[in-house]
């Protein structure tokens, strides 16, 4: 429930029925606005920007939207601040919608500071806003982000709307790769990116914003440390909705600061001395030589202190592309080949750190499944694998797959003599392992007890295919860009199994309830169009993809009669 503040201060005359909201219609609306922001942008029209940005700040849509991203979709829906709020049921939602109606900037809370373990051993600082926080960084959020998507710079992919870690991959083999002149790399690190982000600097950039009270009331809203209260002087809470946006912001313009210029076909001058990726606050800075990445090193430390923030001397470091670097978990390097024109082939393969990382979480799951079911073993055990090799499957990483599936079998193997010490191994193996309909492989991990086939997935089975680069500075905002983004949202499913690649396509990547693309972190739903007790079956036209929001909107609306059922997926029946 809310607490007594919320409550008090929503008093509402009629709370929004949130079963019964039109997620389409509310789409549409705040997405046409995100294209209008960013087109009067685009133009330089700063009069009609303003105007826009009030507007969808302003908007019952897309307050609507913020809600249900912050309490039905984030990971950290669960996570209280430091009201201990958990908003959980649709009449809290409603009670919501109406406290988002008031600008109180005083109500603006403190941010609950944990800490979560990172790979060298110490501990991330982690700020969590308040829901009611959280749900105005959201509405906020979506009138900044159109404006500065059509002035961010092409070689930025970290926490944009389209653009994703593997575009920044491949973004690097585009500029490394034999025959290019750039085989000097600064792997750079800022330190503390997040904490020390000035705040003049940012409130500075960001100009006359109409939200820009709420941002400056977020950034001086303090942290609450064992029950007291530390104020905040500089950066950004890591762990708030907003803040990964204004870390890209005060991060704009490294493009400038190097000269780089691009030809018309959107590719870097070939006589343009520098070439950087960045994702987030991980950046590399690609050279001719050794002395140019000295010099950059150089030119980075009073750009970033102009930002309040600084290099880290550990983590920094320059080095041949020979010698290879290593960034968002992939492994790239050049290796000496017959087999080339060049003599000389570029490799992205995961990491070692990435293995090892891999290797220990699902150690950590094979342990505690112990005591658990194989039906549940499988279930846990299968997101994580296929999360792993759908991230990687875009690099040269058939043979660590291969590896990796080999050291997942003496897993299971051990998970089986555990569970069975006294048993035979042939009678282990008929329990355990079989073959599964389409693949020639004897030794599948599965549950037998079920009638239909639960198996537990495969590296191997997870194809290797080269991820396709974003174009230049193409963003979904573009309202000139509907088609490319309609496209390559079509074709970039993120299933492995055929069926589910087929219905994604006929829905075109979107779920046909509320038209927002099924790949926004929403749990996903498998509906029956025509349900199984009514005569539905199994078959691909009979099914379609859903957030779970949208399916339990509709069934609740399968009281009103199967016909409006059938409408609400019309545009999709197959």
């Amino acid at each position: 429930m809310l607490n007594a503040n919320v409550t008090k201060s929503a008093c509402p005359k009629k709370l929004v029925i949130w079963q019964s909201v039109d997620w389409k219609k509310a789409n549409k609306q705040v997405n046409n606005l995100r294209k209008r922001i960013y087109r009067a942008s685009a133009n330089g029209n700063m009069k009609l920007v303003r105007n826009l940005q009030k507007l969808m700040i302003l908007s019952r849509s897309n307050r609507l939207l913020a809600i249900r991203r912050v309490t039905q979709i984030n990971k950290g829906r669960k996570s209280p601040g430091v009201d201990k709020v958990v908003i959980n049921t649709d009449r809290d939602r409603s009670l919501l919608m109406e406290t988002l109606e008031k600008d109180d900037f005083t109500s603006v809370q403190p941010i609950k500071r944990t800490y979560i373990p990172k790979k060298d051993g110490r501990s991330r600082p982690l700020g969590i806003p308040t829901i009611l926080d959280r749900c105005r960084q959201a509405v906020v959020k979506s009138a900044l982000e159109p404006y500065w998507e059509a002035k961010f710079e092409g070689s930025s992919y970290g926490f944009r709307p389209g653009r994703s870690a593997q575009d920044a991959i491949q973004k690097i083999f585009c500029i490394v790769r034999p025959g290019k002149s750039r085989k000097w790399v600064l792997d750079a690190d800022i330190k503390g990116a997040f904490d020390n982000i000035d705040h003049d600097f940012l409130m500075k950039i960001i100009g006359n914003f109409p939200g820009r009270k709420w941002i400056k009331a977020w950034l001086k809203s303090g942290v609450m440390v064992n029950c007291q209260l530390i104020p905040t002087t500089a950066g950004t809470p890591q762990g708030g909705i907003i803040s990964p946006l204004l870390s890209n912001i005060a991060l704009h313009d490294m493009e400038k600061l190097f000269n780089i210029s691009y030809n018309k076909n959107g590719t870097i001058k070939g006589k343009t001395e520098y070439a950087f990726v960045r994702y987030a606050d991980d950046f590399v800075v690609f050279c001719k030589s050794e002395a140019s990445c000295l010099k950059a090193k150089e030119m980075l430390v009073p750009w970033l202190s102009d930002r309040g923030l600084k290099l880290s001397e550990k983590k920094t470091s320059i080095r041949s592309i020979e010698e290879g670097f290593c960034f968002l978990g992939f492994n790239i390097r050049h290796y000496k080949t017959a087999s080339k024109k060049k003599g000389v082939t570029i490799l992205c393969i995961p990491s070692k750190e990435s293995i090892k990382s891999f290797k220990k979480m699902i150690i950590r799951e094979w342990n505690n499944s112990l005591s658990w079911t194989t039906e549940r073993a499988i279930g846990n055990l299968n997101p994580k694998i296929k999360g792993w090799s759908i991230y990687f499957k875009g690099g040269a990483s058939k043979r660590t797959f291969s590896e990796l599936d080999h050291w997942m079998w003496n897993r299971q193997a051990r998970f089986v003599c555990r569970r069975h010490p006294n048993k035979s191994w042939k009678w282990r193996k008929s329990k355990y392992w079989g073959k599964i309909k389409g693949r020639n492989d004897h030794w599948v991990f599965m549950d037998k007890t079920k009638d239909k086939e639960l198996f537990l997935w495969k590296l191997s089975w997870t194809h290797i295919k080269r991820h396709t680069l974003v174009k230049g500075l193409s963003s979904p905002d573009d309202p000139e860009l509907r088609e490319y983004w309609r496209k390559r949202q079509t074709y970039t499913s993120k299933y492995l199994f055929k069926a589910r690649q087929i219905i994604w396509r006929r829905q075109e990547g979107k779920c046909p309830v509320c038209m927002d693309n099924i790949d926004n972190g929403e749990s996903i739903h498998l509906h029956h169009k025509l349900p199984k007790k009514l005569g539905g079956s199994d078959q691909i036209d009979n099914l379609s993809l859903l957030y779970e929001n949208c399916h339990q909107q509709v069934h609740s609306k399968c009281g009103q009669g199967l016909a409006d059922v059938r409408k609400l997926l019309e545009p999709y029946a197959g």
